[in-house]
């Protein structure tokens, strides 16, 4: 099967390439094993919080230029800030093509509230998702009788310790009764598939509308708008105070929305999704990729002009972790990493681990680099990459996006796409 670009890896990165690329002309395909990262996040996207000297970040291309002095194999110290907004300020656009209503933007970083009642720098959220309130504000945290993964009090403790005035409540739905008696199943995107039908919808307003008479603004679980808004929006039309979602954990629902969102977009683009598929070898000549093998196809290969390597890191298996070395699982990549197991972490777990920077070694216009030589044709990005810790740096969200959308530019500055 012939293709102009095959990506592996179905996550943020991999369908914002794909996506950029089949709506430019190309035969486009996406292999990918099955859920990726994006569904167990929490839908809100970082672009850079701090320094990897723990620096806060408030005006992204100084924080680029920093980066570039003091960590110069970061993916986005290799683009250079004014790329890295220009990407960024694409990737808002596509999402928003997407039907993904978010709110942020490149330039000016929010505050939003975490599950925890804690508050962490974002660069775009879910329209529901709240951001950091004023202290004058009364916080009603509800939860759900029998749902152990949202913790009210957890949330509404947190907020206290940063001077809101905030309260646990719990409110009962019976029409989950069905969803409740199952614990592995009584799950955030199982219970919005309940909580999302109109018949339920009364259910629910009725037991959030006393509360809502007593506070300024309720956090509900992000157990609601699998698809869309409209049961959000109905409750914030009908009750007496605003009300906002915190996601939960994982799977979580707005990070499954958004999925699902990029995912249709990139099959009515044209785009073909090859979903429960994995590539298991590749075939390398003269510096160019020329075959990849599947699992699901193994006697059939893909035969691709260029291919995007999105696989994610230890999480998806993009990086494997051995006895005395980290390696990239398909292509056996060069990777950044430190010599001896022992260097790979810190004993205080709280302290940015070194593991979390191993990645993919690429030049400067990410394409992948094995045992020294560049590969012609493959180019890296997201979380597969290295040099940069998502975690205490704040990035991750961001690195996908802008990589993922740099290395669609490069294939269509080579004058193969329309």
């Amino acid at each position: 099967m012939k293709f102009d670009t095959v990506i592996i890896g179905g996550g943020l990165a991999g369908l914002l390439c794909g996506i950029r690329l089949s709506e430019n002309g190309q035969r486009c395909a996406i292999v990918s094993r099955g859920q990726s990262a994006l569904n167990f996040s929490s839908g809100s996207l970082d672009l850079l919080s701090r320094l990897p000297d723990g620096q806060p970040v408030s005006d992204l291309i100084a924080g680029v230029d920093a980066l570039q002095r003091m960590q110069s194999e970061h993916p986005y110290a290799l683009l250079g800030g004014e790329r890295v907004r220009h990407y960024a300020k694409m990737t808002q656009t596509m999402l928003a093509d997407c039907g993904l209503a978010l709110k942020g933007d490149a330039d000016t970083p929010h505050m939003r509230v975490t599950p925890l009642g804690t508050f962490r720098q974002a660069w775009l959220s879910p329209d529901e998702i709240p951001l950091q309130p004023t202290k004058d504000m009364t916080i009603g945290v509800v939860g759900i009788s029998g749902f152990l993964d949202f913790q009210p009090q957890l949330a509404a403790a947190s907020l206290r310790k940063h001077g809101m005035n905030a309260n646990a409540e719990e409110i009962t739905l019976p029409v989950l009764d069905r969803v409740r008696d199952n614990p592995s199943e009584f799950r955030a995107v199982n219970v919005a598939r309940v909580l999302d039908m109109a018949e339920n919808f009364d259910e629910m307003y009725r037991a959030l509308l006393p509360l809502s008479r007593q506070y300024d603004v309720l956090y509900f679980p992000a157990c609601i708008g699998l698809q869309d808004s409209t049961v959000f929006t109905r409750l914030n039309q009908q009750l007496s105070c605003p009300l906002h979602l915190l996601p939960t954990l994982p799977p979580s629902v707005p990070g499954t929305r958004m999925q699902s969102r990029l995912q249709q977009r990139f099959i009515q683009s044209g785009g073909t999704w090859m979903p429960g598929d994995e590539v298991i070898r590749a075939d390398v000549e003269k510096g160019r990729v020329t075959q990849l093998w599947t699992r699901k196809h193994e006697d059939i290969p893909l035969r691709p002009r260029h291919v995007v390597l999105a696989s994610g890191s230890f999480f998806s298996n993009g990086l494997i972790a051995e006895r005395d070395r980290v390696r990239e699982a398909i292509f056996d990549l060069d990777v950044l990493q430190s010599p001896g197991r022992e260097s790979w972490y810190r004993d205080n777990v709280f302290d940015a681990q070194p593991w979390q920077q191993f990645g993919a070694i690429t030049d400067e216009t990410l394409r992948a680099k094995r045992q020294g030589t560049t590969l012609e044709n493959l180019y890296v990005v997201g979380s597969v990459l290295g040099g940069f810790d998502a975690v205490a740096q704040g990035c991750g969200g961001g690195v996908c996006a802008v990589t993922a959308l740099y290395a669609a530019e490069q294939i269509c500055a080579r004058g193969e796409l329309k």
